[in-house]
């Protein structure tokens, strides 16, 4: 990949880094399925001295990154190792190793404390947390400076060069587009907004039947990859070797802890088709947050709620959950594909699911510039999910407290998943000139379009930044149009 001696010392240096992100990952995994919640303070103190020594080693590296900046004529691999590394060593040179131990230690324990927060829908035992981490992500975006917004500090973080102009400009039209189609479903009917499925209830053990053949007709191998329980279904990445997934059982519904699988799954698929040859570099990871939604998203949604992946799991559906033989496949699917505004993201539907992100994102962006309080964010949750889904949240465990991301410190990372659900749209636009995915799918041929993606997407990693990847495959860049397409041909056609 390379024969620069000064970009060979750059890799070769960065191998203890590498491991380092990989004992962080198998921790953070560690934290959400096995460890003993009274662990959090030890394992906060753990993960901030990883990142303490992770900064001191990248910070190393400056003086061969500014040799190798004045370098000509190198090749993508050798452009792309030394964009990613020149990120690392912008943010470690501008966060301060006290404001980054801070983070770190603050995010372990708020995890543990939302989840007993959520479960009794207690906000005030929540709130302390909350305005120590916006105030630690306030800090963060000053030390890492910006222009306009200082959440587009924060942005940059999980999507390269992104602004909440960038967004802007996506989250117009396609709430206006969503809305005038899911008027039209709603008026008509043709999806239910409630399916006799909804309410009956299933056999742990069962599902997990159903998942692990969900699993085969991924492809998912035995080896490098296995799954778990989690409350909030994740994916997470050791290595290309080792990635592993989680997904969960409420007991009805069946579709939520299927849907939490192959969603997941589409995170793992790209993690483990990373091109082997980027192992131990800066490289084995996506190319962003929201490239790697897009796979999920179109594993979950444009490919898994397909009339014909309905079709395909069809017979283990019936094989293993017997409720399921009172309906007809057109029936399941009707199921699978339901139309209902709800006040929980992760359960909702297609049309509906980017409007939980605008709420978020209307949130997050008051609350690091300064417009509200960390007190006001629960009313003004309330008030988000009236104007944008229709719904009011009974109560906090079903609004502010719902979502894992804030206690991690997260902010800025739900506009990326709106923005995967468009570049999946791309994706799907593009696949669709190459193959008959329609057919594809109904034979389970699922190793043809996971070849695809590895090509087209995957086996780079990090080389190319988001916007030259989204460039390089289909000549633009967060264009909403073709999700846009897809839903209202999927649902009003």
């Amino acid at each position: 990949m390379s024969k620069n001696p000064v970009l060979t010392e750059i890799v070769e240096r960065y191998k203890p880094i590498w491991a380092l992100d990989h004992v962080a990952s198998l921790l953070e995994w560690d934290m959400e399925t096995y460890m003993p919640t009274g662990a959090s303070k030890p394992r906060g103190f753990a993960q901030a001295q990883i990142a303490l020594i992770k900064q001191q080693r990248v910070l190393e590296l400056a003086g061969l990154v500014s040799k190798a900046e004045k370098l000509g004529d190198l090749n993508d691999f050798e452009k792309g190792m030394l964009r990613v590394v020149k990120r690392e060593l912008n943010y470690y040179m501008k966060v301060p190793p006290k404001l980054l131990e801070d983070l770190r230690r603050t995010s372990t324990e708020a995890t543990v404390v939302w989840r007993e927060a959520r479960r009794k829908s207690d906000f005030p035992m929540f709130k302390g947390y909350l305005e120590k981490t916006v105030d630690l992500k306030k800090q963060e975006a000053e030390k890492l400076g910006y222009k306009g917004h200082p959440y587009n500090a924060l942005l940059d973080l999980f999507e390269e060069e992104l602004t909440t102009n960038d967004v802007d400009r996506v989250f117009s039209p396609l709430v206006l587009n969503l809305k005038r189609i899911l008027n039209k479903v709603l008026s008509e009917g043709k999806f239910p907004n409630k399916h006799p499925l909804e309410s009956l209830t299933y056999d742990e053990a069962a599902m997990r039947r159903v998942n692990v053949e969900v699993l085969k007709l991924l492809g998912m191998p035995e080896s490098t990859f296995r799954m778990d329980v989690s409350t909030h279904p994740f994916t997470t990445s050791m290595s290309i070797e080792d990635v592993r997934i989680t997904t969960r059982y409420e007991g009805k519904d069946f579709k939520e802890s299927l849907y939490s699988t192959i969603h997941e799954s589409g995170h793992a698929i790209y993690e483990l088709q990373v091109d082997t040859s980027l192992e131990y570099t800066p490289l084995p990871k996506a190319s962003s947050t929201a490239v790697h939604e897009s796979q999920s998203r179109f594993w979950e949604n444009f490919i898994g709620r397909s009339r014909e992946f309905t079709e395909l799991a069809y017979p283990t559906l019936k094989a293993n959950l017997p409720f399921v033989s009172g309906y007809s496949e057109d029936e399941v699917y009707r199921y699978f594909n339901s139309v209902k505004p709800s006040p929980i993201r992760v359960d909702a539907d297609e049309l509906t699911y980017n409007f939980h992100i605008v709420v978020r994102y209307e949130l997050e962006k008051k609350l690091i510039g300064g417009e509200i309080e960390v007190s006001d964010a629960p009313a003004l949750w309330n008030d988000l999910m009236q104007k944008y889904v229709g719904i009011r949240p009974e109560d906090d465990a079903h609004g502010v407290l719902q979502d894992v991301h804030w206690s991690g410190g997260g902010f800025g990372y739900f506009p990326t998943y709106s923005l995967g659900n468009v570049i999946a749209g791309m994706v799907f636009h593009r696949i669709k000139k190459d193959m008959d995915t329609k057919d594809i799918v109904r034979r389970g041929e699922m190793g043809r379009i996971k070849a695809w993606l590895k090509e087209k997407i995957h086996s780079y990693g990090a080389t190319y930044s988001p916007k030259e990847l989204q460039k390089r495959l289909f000549g633009e860049e967060y264009n909403p149009q073709w999700l846009v397409n897809y839903l209202e041909e999927k649902y009003t056609a």
